[in-house]
């Protein structure tokens, strides 16, 4: 059995700039509109081989599982 930490965040992706510390340790990708921010989303999702997780506050949280 393979034991240890695996789950890692990836990135973050809002649309309000005010939503997301800048102290944050992750990138952090703003995008102008909710069509922008799920484009954005699914790309780099597919780049990083990460999954999207909507927090339902404007924020996408890709994980790497």
């Amino acid at each position: 059995m393979d034991i240890g930490i695996k789950d890692s965040i990836v990135a973050i992706i809002t649309t309000d700039r005010n939503s997301i510390s800048n102290y944050c340790s992750v990138p952090i990708f703003y995008a102008d509109t909710k069509e922008e921010k799920e484009r954005l989303a699914v790309n780099l999702s597919k780049i990083t081989m990460s999954a999207i997780h909507d927090l339902e506050n404007g924020c996408f949280v890709l994980v790497r599982h």
